[in-house]
């Protein structure tokens, strides 16, 4: 019920312009083909993420045994962001990362 809670938000908008703009075409084909690439993009992750489970689980056990320092330093960087934020720095910090490396301009 949780997951159904977190998930519709982000779905609802998404399936209900795919639905609208399925109904609104000149041929039921056309609108088939919308909801099935639909259903493809929100299934093959999930196909995936359940093929690759096992492997996954191995890796999650190595990572528990440093998990209490990863979320220390994870914590640690929320804190250091949220500060900068009320501060008005994170600007600052985001120009001073373009300026030393110039690769991050290339992302997005």
């Amino acid at each position: 019920m949780a997951f159904a809670f977190g998930w519709s938000p982000c779905i609802g908008p998404i399936l209900g312009t795919i639905l609208t703009v399925g109904a609104a075409s000149a041929t039921v084909g056309k609108g088939a083909a919308l909801l099935a690439t639909y259903s493809l993009g929100l299934g093959v992750p999930f196909v995936i993420a359940a093929a690759f489970t096992d492997g996954l689980l191995a890796k999650l056990k190595t990572i528990g045994r440093v998990g209490r320092g990863l979320r220390l330093f994870t914590g640690g960087v929320m804190i250091l962001m949220g500060g900068a934020m009320l501060t008005g720095q994170l600007s600052a910090f985001s120009y001073w990362l373009l300026e030393t490396f110039p690769l991050l301009s290339t992302i997005g």
